[in-house]
């Protein structure tokens, strides 16, 4: 049995989400019920829950504050964060690898948090720093990549450009190092739609604009990276890419 503490500014939404949990988890026990932030906070110090579900947008604090609050060694909770937020800071929590339930809260969405919970209990206190810091960031500032046998966060302006491998991706980095990601590309691309640096030349290639040093028309036309790479480019995205890069020279 692991034991919970909601944190929502919202008495219904408390109410409904313990309700919810006693119904569909029932290996989650629901010790206590918070208003606000400081509420939450005494309360965690108090029972030492296994993990937190924490509204974001809330009077007087954002749930993202609850870091502030807490030691590296002290973070031994999970947290599912709560949010109505749009889409646009939706992605903050996937490029982040932190887990959330968008409001209202389905059912099925609730009992897959839970699942990946029961997963991967030692979330790292890193996952939800670097949440903070792309959420309050116009374009992302890091990336989670799960790569085969290691998890790591890569700053985007590190990133040279991505490469589909199959149902893979790999990763070529600034420092030279690459980084094989169990994820196809068209993932990275929809977690990226909203940084203007990146950039779909191709099928088979997702490119950090701040990173290209020439374009070659010649050989069905390639692009340059970091003078060291040739990435090739669709005719059908020639004209969008010029002016891609046209748009960062002004």
């Amino acid at each position: 049995m692991y034991r919970a503490i909601i944190i929502d500014d919202e008495e219904m939404a408390r109410a409904l989400l313990q309700g919810m949990l006693t119904e569909y988890c029932k290996n989650i026990e629901t010790i206590e019920l918070c208003k606000d932030l400081p509420t939450g906070i005494k309360s965690i110090r108090k029972h030492k829950p296994d993990i937190v579900f924490l509204d974001i947008e809330m009077p007087g604090h954002s749930g993202l504050e609850i870091l502030d609050f807490f030691n590296e060694d002290e973070m031994d909770f999970s947290i599912i964060f709560i949010t109505a937020y749009s889409e646009y800071a939706i992605q903050a929590f996937k490029l982040s690898a932190v887990d959330y339930l968008l409001k209202p809260i389905e059912i099925e969405d609730l009992k897959n948090a839970i699942h990946l919970f029961e997963k991967d209990k030692n979330r790292l206190k890193e996952n939800y720093l670097v949440l903070k810091e792309n959420f309050n960031a116009s374009k992302p500032k890091k990336i989670a990549l799960n790569a085969l046998n290691s998890f790591s966060f890569v700053e985007t302006t590190e990133i040279l450009f991505f490469r589909a491998e199959g149902s893979y991706t790999k990763v070529f980095l600034k420092d030279g190092n690459e980084i094989t990601v169990s994820k196809g590309l068209k993932s990275f691309e929809n977690l990226l739609v909203n940084h203007e640096d990146f950039f779909r030349c191709h099928k088979s290639y997702l490119v950090n604009l701040k990173h290209i040093t020439g374009y070659v028309r010649s050989d069905g036309g390639y692009l340059l990276i970091n003078k060291t790479h040739q990435v090739s480019v669709s005719s059908e995205k020639i004209d969008d890419l010029l002016k891609k890069l046209a748009d960062f020279v002004d």
